[in-house]
């Protein structure tokens, strides 16, 4: 221990921190706290970075311990913390293929581990499904469910009226040739180099780079800067907007000797809104290429390569990616990162990246895939023969899913306008010319919570399990993710003709909002009447 008593190293810091809280943290860990300013670097004679053990108390006990009593006494004492999972790091909740691309609104996948696993928990009393089982997931969104009923060694059907959902859904749990997938898409890279070696946007990029990197070091310190941030010291968002005034001349000189275009010169689409001129230009070269990739497993699979790289590559503030205000053109302060920022000028880096780490995802989940089936269909859950559906996309899975019919449901519905699901996705719509079927959402976001939208979401998810309880076995089980705030499950059970025999009120932690006040949802557990 540096200093006697309360400076640490990173490694005893490490040790130390993974004794106080019952589990492992990694040096990393403690750089990743120092880096964003949650606790003080400091040195003494020469060492090494240093961290006193006091500040790492006060950080430990404001987002742990506490942090269970304080939502207990908001949300009650019902709340089941063991639903919580505050226990998993991020690259748990995270794993493999559910990283593949992101997604509003989905449950984390060891949440689908409890319910649907029989070893999770031997105290549990609720083992519905066992290895072999069917399990439905009627709004499939991005495959959570199916990827893990995959895991656990049980068949799964989705549903989900987003083609773009369907699509994501079915590249995370299909079957890939890994190294052909690799291989075309270094093709696909090495043409992209070859197509921006025409222009001089890298070029123009390594000197803005260069120039915000000795501007930031000037003016945005790190980690002192991020430090001063969260102790309250000032206001940042004067300092770093009079701070983005002073830079954006160095910006604007380096736009006209490089003669960069920064707006498209018509604005038809959502493409065309989002993305700068030479992004817009890139995205368009990748996709043909993409067109002419004969195997439809590997299309694919690029596509939602693609997709997540645009994502990446919107012109928006990295704060407000998730969701978009107006374009980006220029340099900016980032209140997300604390220091200036600049918009993308191209897609390569991202493209390089994702293409690297979903051939990674997709090789971790191989390793633990078991041989059972999973499939996605694209259709309206309220309407829809399961069967029907299923028989045209895997004759296989559908002649044991007519055997032994399906065994449950476990699907987290839309919350009744948080989330327009179609336009979350608008970019890939755009781009692959997908059919949008915005007015078949249900619960929508363009619907308000109003009366009129209630009724029409009870009424909605309750045509969806009257339709799909006729693919189920008589004694079937139902699991319902849900925020239930306005009590409106009881209706829908009672026009599904099902009771409710069980609730679940988990706390929900680590949420992308910006809201980070307690929060819960509930699981409902249905059966039939």
């Amino acid at each position: 221990m540096a200093n006697g008593i309360d400076l640490l190293d990173i490694k005893e810091a490490s040790r130390w921190a993974s004794a106080y809280l019952n589990r492992n943290v990694t040096p990393s860990n403690i750089s990743y706290l120092v880096q964003y300013g949650r606790v003080k670097k400091y040195r003494a004679n020469g060492a090494a970075m240093l961290v006193n053990k006091k500040e790492l108390i006060k950080y430990y006990e404001t987002f742990n311990g506490k942090r269970e009593v304080q939502w207990k006494e908001k949300l009650g004492d019902d709340l089941n913390w063991t639903l919580s999972f505050d226990n998993y790091k991020e690259a748990e909740t995270t794993k493999h293929v559910h990283r593949l691309h992101p997604y509003k609104g989905k449950f984390i996948p060891q949440l689908v581990e409890y319910f649907l696993d029989n070893h999770t928990d031997k105290f549990k009393r609720d083992i519905c499904f066992k290895k072999g089982d069917i399990v439905l997931d009627p709004f499939c969104g991005s495959g959570t469910a199916l990827v893990q009923a995959n895991e656990l060694g049980i068949h799964a059907v989705g549903i989900d009226i987003s083609m773009f959902n369907s699509l994501i859904s079915n590249v995370k749990v299909g079957e890939h040739h890994l190294h052909k997938l690799d291989d075309e898409l270094k093709k696909i890279t090495i043409k992209l180099k070859q197509f921006l070696a025409d222009c001089h946007i890298i070029e123009f990029e390594d000197k803005l780079l260069a120039k915000l990197s000795g501007f930031n070091n000037k003016y945005f310190p790190s980690p002192e800067y991020k430090y001063r941030i969260n102790d309250g010291m000032f206001d940042s968002f004067k300092y770093g907007a009079e701070k983005a005034k002073q830079f954006l001349p160095i910006f604007l000189d380096l736009i006209r000797k490089y003669d960069i275009q920064i707006k498209n010169e018509e604005i038809k689409s959502f493409l065309d809104k989002w993305y700068l001129k030479n992004v817009r230009d890139e995205i368009d070269f990748v996709f043909e290429l993409i067109k002419n990739i004969k195997d439809e497993k590997i299309k694919e699979a690029v596509r939602v390569i693609l997709s997540r790289t645009i994502r990446s590559c919107r012109a928006t503030t990295h704060a407000d990616l998730a969701t978009l205000k107006e374009p980006v053109t220029q340099t900016y302060y980032c209140a997300k990162h604390g220091k200036i920022c600049k918009p993308l000028f191209s897609i390569l880096n991202w493209w390089e990246r994702y293409s690297a780490d979903t051939v990674n995802r997709l090789g971790q989940f191989e390793k633990v895939k078991t041989d059972t089936y999973q499939s996605c269909l694209t259709g309206d859950a309220r309407r829809i023969d399961i069967f029907e559906a299923l028989e045209k996309k895997n004759e296989d899975f559908n002649k044991i899913a007519r055997k032994q019919k399906i065994k449950g449901i476990f699907s987290s519905p839309p919350y009744v306008g948080l989330i327009n699901y179609h336009q979350q996705h608008a970019y890939a719509y755009d781009l692959f010319g997908y059919k949008r079927q915005d007015e078949l959402e249900i619960g929508p976001l363009f619907n308000g919570q109003g009366k009129e939208a209630r009724e029409s979401y009870i009424q909605g998810i309750a045509d969806v399990l009257n339709n799909c309880k006729k693919f189920l076995i008589k004694d079937y089980d139902v699991f319902l993710v849900a925020n239930d705030k306005y009590g409106m499950y009881p209706f829908i059970a009672k026009k599904a003709d099902m009771k409710i025999v069980k609730e679940y009120k988990r706390p929900v932690l680590n949420r992308t909002e910006k809201d980070k006040s307690a929060y819960a949802e509930t699981i409902f557990h249905l059966k039939a009447n």
